[in-house]
């Protein structure tokens, strides 16, 4: 069953809670963690969504390509999503938001 906006903003919300207690993230996980969220939204709540690092960074305000890729590997290790890089300029990387994460009690 599809989630309405609401909830997925609600859930969005109890996720910044939960990220806020975690003490192996810091601003900029939680900045980038926002852009995802942006991207997910905008792309109808569908998962996977397709992201690029350049979009994701601008929304993120993470200037250092090193800092970018250090987050979101670690926010896909942490379990907060899953990231399948593509590898390639031209292709899109994808996001998975898992069902773990919707469908979590938090």
């Amino acid at each position: 069953m599809q989630k309405n906006v609401s909830s997925r903003i609600a859930d969005y919300g109890k996720w910044i809670k939960r990220m806020s207690n975690d003490e192996r993230l810091m601003a900029t996980h939680i900045s980038l963690f926002t852009a995802l969220f942006i991207h997910f939204q905008r792309n109808g709540f569908s998962s996977p969504f397709p992201v690029t690092r350049a979009g994701l960074m601008v929304c993120s305000r993470i200037a250092s390509i090193a800092t970018y890729h250090k987050c979101i590997r670690e926010l896909n290790d942490f379990g907060y999503i899953r990231y399948q890089p593509s590898f390639s300029p031209k292709q899109e990387s994808l996001v998975y938001w898992s069902n773990a994460i919707q469908q979590e009690n938090i």
